[in-house]
């Protein structure tokens, strides 16, 4: 063979120019753009996935986790297999939807004088037992304590403010804490609410006992016994609604106001008659009897200025029913309640020093009765006692509707059983927790030894660990939701400021009454570790089972497997409700994020993942893709994912909760932005983050 007719051997045959151009550009698109998700069929996934039944209840095998449980198999541990479903609300679920946004808004029904009135009885009734604890500290410097302890609220109106217009839910510290950060920290804080509003009713009541048993002594039973009585009787007063008691609340007020205008009035001209005599009369006796040094006199300023945070109490009541006042009315009410509060403290304390000898005001009389007795004689003395029992009766009153929110807000995020819900038809008062909630005050007033001394100390205690939460909460907002939108921003410096203030006057009521600490911890403990075992029935059960399940020869008895078998029943009944989270990416960051909060804060198995999009255009590409890997990451829970077709608007959310029977507060979100056209209130769901 030659040499031409070798190189002729080899070389290639003769492609057209055309096809080898396209063959070309094909091998290069096959280098610079690999298949996406959707079109690889997620094969890595569907490997793994292929044996599961058609109607995914297969389980998820992963090898090397099994169950704890001895006589129970891997059913019981993995959830079944998700998966992905397209929805269309029909026009039932729209309507129910539209019906539950029109109901939230007609809620709102209270001003700033209605809504003033549920709280003011409890801020402005306080002189009744604020003034003789702070007089018993302080002395003569009463009146400087009083005046820079209700100055120190200015901290805490604008902080209030901003977390109300944030989140403007029922439910106070509760449920902004519940937004801001993690949902056992919000438990912490409903449990010191709830002993706050227990305080509240029993120290309004037996103030209320008290000050009837000073004027009448012959009454026919004792002072405990009257303040069961007063309780009782509020208990069925706020079992005609909100509304109602709203309006009787802020008669009550109106009553008080006048009767302390009134005997202010008298007794100043009193004092302008008697002139300055008693007044340097009990600045020299007092003098006398305690420290004159500049640390001493500070000193009694200091307590007075913790104990006189008694005259404040009620404050923290007002974002619990939040969600009920007229939109841009809250910081009014804070107003309403707070000047005249500086004043009357004040100018109340200051009378009494100038009008009543140290000794009666030291010796446990009820001061401001003896005040109008000394002023006005008899007719103003009658006048202020049943004044003093009307209005403290009120402040009873608002801890009992204060709590039925909180308890109501806890019943929808599956703390407290439904039954909390259940109201009555016709008024549409919580019944239920109307009377879990004086069940409770009547168990703390009798654990206390029904004494009055004791609430009290104990109330100021956890007070001002309440109102500690609120620059607690704010700073968290600003930290974990800062564009979440409101009407106000409080300078940080407030902030810290508030933050550094309570535990400063907490420690002063600690070193003043030691004992005291013990009964606030206890109670604090004590509740705590209750809505411990409600928030985490499923693990206790666990726990339960796994020791029944390390004595074999208890399986061989019939009753005792049959215990069993309801014991595991019950395990997956509850882990079977569903909770939904609603996404609007498919970051699959953020989605995985979103699921740990549910694994941490909620005890399901089941989880829905629901996007809503207006065309097939609108749904994020590899959401479907995501929602997969991540029903493979947690074996023990079941993630579907849901695509709804609609718009995303409260009404829409409202009707999706319909549809899945899902309750809105276990709905959860990202945090909204400030373009956000809807309020957080109106979609009725929860943040978990940003």
């Amino acid at each position: 063979m030659t040499a031409a007719s070798s190189l002729m051997a080899v070389q290639p045959p003769q492609v057209d120019g055309d096809a080898l151009s396209t063959a070309r550009e094909c091998t290069l698109r096959d280098f610079t753009a690999p298949p996406s998700f959707r079109d690889s069929q997620f094969g890595i996934i569907l490997r793994n996935q292929r044996m599961r039944p058609a109607d995914n209840s297969g389980l998820k095998t992963l090898s090397g986790y099994r169950s704890r449980f001895i006589h129970l198999t891997n059913s019981f541990e993995f959830a079944g297999w998700g998966s992905v479903t397209r929805l269309k609300l029909g026009n039932d679920d729209y309507a129910e939807g539209l019906a539950r946004v029109q109901a939230l808004r007609k809620e709102q029904v209270l001003g700033q004088f209605l809504a003033s009135g549920l709280a003011g009885n409890a801020v402005l009734g306080s002189v009744f037992y604020a003034l003789p604890a702070v007089v018993a500290v302080s002395g003569v410097y009463s009146p400087i304590s009083l005046f820079l302890a209700t100055l120190i609220l200015f901290l805490w109106r604008p902080i209030m403010e901003e977390l109300a217009s944030a989140l403007p839910i029922s439910g106070g510290p509760y449920t902004y804490i519940l937004n801001v950060s993690t949902k056992t920290f919000a438990l912490v804080g409903a449990a010191l609410l709830l002993l706050d509003f227990g305080s509240t009713s029993i120290v309004s009541a037996a103030t209320a006992a008290t000050y009837l048993s000073g004027e009448v002594p012959s009454l026919p039973f004792p002072t405990w016994v009257g303040a069961i009585i007063v309780l009782v009787l509020f208990t069925l007063i706020s079992l005609t609604g909100v509304r109602e008691s709203a309006r009787l609340a802020l008669g009550v007020l109106s009553l008080h106001i006048v009767s302390m205008i009134v005997l202010i009035i008298v007794a100043s001209i009193h004092w302008r008659k008697i002139g300055v005599q008693q007044l340097t009369d009990n600045w020299n006796l007092w003098r006398a009897t305690s420290s004159t040094s500049s640390s001493g006199i500070a000193k009694q300023i200091y307590y007075g200025i913790c104990l006189g945070m008694l005259g404040l109490t009620g404050f923290e009541c007002t974002p619990s029913y939040v969600s009920r006042i007229k939109p841009g009315k809250f910081p009014l009410v804070l107003r309403n309640l707070h000047i005249p509060a500086i004043g009357m403290n004040t100018v109340l304390m200051l009378l009494v020093l100038a009008v009543i000898p140290m000794d009666v005001i030291l010796g446990g009389a009820n001061v401001l009765s003896v005040l109008a007795q000394a002023s006005g004689g008899r007719w103003l003395r009658t006048w202020i006692v049943v004044d003093a029992i009307i209005v403290l009766c009120g402040g009873v009153l608002t801890g009992i509707l204060s709590a039925c929110e909180l308890l109501q807000q806890l019943a929808l995020h599956r703390v407290v059983p439904r039954l909390f819900l259940a109201v009555v038809p016709r008024t549409g008062a919580p019944y239920f927790s109307v009377l879990a909630f004086t069940a409770f005050s009547g168990l703390l007033y009798a654990t206390a030894g029904a004494s009055l001394v004791v609430v009290s100390e104990m109330f100021s205690l956890v007070w001002l660990t309440v109102m500690a939460l609120f620059p607690a909460a704010l700073l968290l907002l600003r930290f974990n939701r800062g564009q979440l939108p409101r009407a106000r921003r409080t300078q940080l410096c407030v902030v810290a400021s508030a933050l550094l203030i309570a535990p400063v006057v907490f420690a002063g009521n600690v070193a003043y009454k030691p004992q005291t600490a013990g009964y606030f911890a206890a109670y604090v403990a004590g509740i705590i570790s209750f809505f411990s075992v409600t928030q985490n029935k499923v693990t206790l059960l666990r726990w339960v089972y796994w020791t029944y399940d390390q004595y074999p020869a208890l399986h061989s008895w019939r009753a005792s497997r049959e215990w069993g078998v309801r014991l595991v029943a019950a395990m997956r009944g509850l882990r079977r409700q569903q909770v939904c989270i609603l996404a609007k990416t498919d970051e699959i960051n953020s989605l995985c994020r979103m699921i740990l909060y549910v694994r941490k804060n909620e005890e399901t198995s089941h989880l829905k993942i629901v996007h809503f999009y207006e065309d097939d255009e609108g749904i994020p590409s590899e959401l479907e893709a995501n929602a997969k890997i991540l029903d493979e990451a947690f074996p023990e829970i079941t993630i579907d994912l849901t695509l709804v077709n609609g718009t995303f608007e409260p009404a829409s959310v409202a009707a999706l909760s319909h549809r899945l029977g899902i309750p809105q507060p276990l709905m959860f979100m990202t945090c909204p932005s400030a373009q956000c056209p809807h309020s957080i209130a109106d979609f009725g769901t929860r943040i978990i983050s940003l």
